[in-house]
């Protein structure tokens, strides 16, 4: 075999070391590119989170439950739990007071990124101040109504032993303007349900200002922005306010599916027309950190709150009249279903707090645990 002469051993180093330099400016180009696509994503994202109404005046330490032991309080820790108030306002944009016909509580597995949801069924009959007030005892839905999100949030921590920081609050005309984005979102109508849906979408597209076609009977439609909103606020069927949750997270669902599916465009166009329509206490930092991770989201299981219930005809003492309400049978031990439900923690001891709420229920409804009287 030849040897390789002198001139051939320098020429392979060259061409060695000039094909080096080449992977060296390739990588170099790659984390350039990488860098500035990043940067780009990040602007991009930064002047969308801009677009949402943030709430300055909501301070995490004025709903603060003081009430939790520390152990609670690392377990909740390991969450994100967000409270989600749908406001039944008939002016677009108004966030500041309104009786909540939707309470749900998201909560977020930081580890699997999975989403449970929990309605609170809006005629709960829960707390709403002080204990020593004599008017502290109405409806869930009026805590909003009476001091704004901060009263919702507070009203929710008290009650439900949690240790919840952030909301946020939407109406009728950032729901149905999401589902038209989107493309609507297909759902099986019942007769019944039709019938209450064409009713309930004359008021809601007055409202909206959008446009839409009666259902002519029962069957399975893709509904678009007033059908869907109209569709979530039908109560008067068998299962009351109930069912009525239900369908609103299957509303929920329906619109999270279509989302993940969507092209970019799809999305930029959501986030340009829906963020404008809402109202929250997360900052952009935390908004930017979620929505970075919006793709991994999966929803779980979903229920409504209280899970043991009765309906009763209670007296509301600061409204002067007796309403219809939901009583849990009793608050102690939905609460510690809930803790189950959504932190995995069985035998949850609840607060002395919620322990007083929860007799107090008792003495003023009569309805128990065992739901004798």
């Amino acid at each position: 075999m030849a040897k390789k002469t002198s001139g051939q051993t320098k020429g392979a180093a060259a061409r060695a070391r000039r094909a080096k330099r080449r992977r060296r400016k390739i990588i170099l180009v790659c984390v350039e590119l990488f860098v500035l696509c990043g940067a780009l994503l990040w602007i991009w994202t930064n002047a969308k989170m801009d677009k949402i109404n943030t709430d300055k005046n909501f301070q995490a330490k004025d709903v603060e439950n003081e009430e939790l032991t520390k152990e609670t309080r690392d377990v909740l820790g390991e969450y994100t739990t967000i409270a989600l108030f749908g406001l039944d306002n008939r002016d677009a944009n108004s966030y500041s007071s309104g009786n909540t016909d939707v309470i749900m509580l998201a909560r977020i597995d930081k580890d699997t990124k999975e989403v449970r949801l929990v309605s609170v069924y809006r005629d709960t009959f829960l707390k709403m101040a002080d204990l020593d007030n004599p008017g502290a005892y109405s409806k869930a839905n009026a805590a909003y109504a009476v001091g704004g999100a901060e009263q919702a949030v507070r009203m929710l921590n008290t009650n439900l032993d949690l240790d919840i920081k952030e909301y946020v609050s939407f109406d009728f005309d950032a729901v149905a303007e999401a589902v038209d984005i989107l493309g609507g979102v297909e759902i099986e109508v019942t007769d019944e349900e039709c019938v209450h849906l064409n009713n309930y979408c004359i008021e809601t597209s007055e409202v909206t200002g959008k446009s839409y076609d009666p259902l002519p009977g029962g069957g399975t439609y893709n509904l678009n922005g007033v059908q869907a909103v109209s569709y979530g606020r039908i109560r008067y069927t068998a299962g009351d306010d109930f069912k009525r949750t239900e369908r609103q997270r299957l509303v929920v669902n329906k619109m999270v599916e279509k989302a993940l599916k969507s092209n970019v465009g799809t999305i930029n166009d959501l986030i340009d027309a829906v963020f404008p329509k809402i109202k929250t206490s997360l900052g952009k930092s935390e908004l930017i950190a979620m929505a970075m991770d919006a793709f991994n989201y999966k929803l779980g299981e979903s229920q409504g709150f209280p899970s043991e219930l009765r309906n009763e005809v209670v007296s509301i003492s600061y409204q002067q009249s007796d309403a219809d309400c939901v009583i849990p049978k009793d608050l102690a031990s939905n609460v510690k279903q809930l803790h189950d439900f959504l932190y995995g923690t069985t035998g949850y001891n609840v607060t002395d707090s919620v322990q007083g709420i929860s007799d107090e229920i008792v003495y003023r409804t009569g309805v128990t645990a065992e739901g004798s009287e």
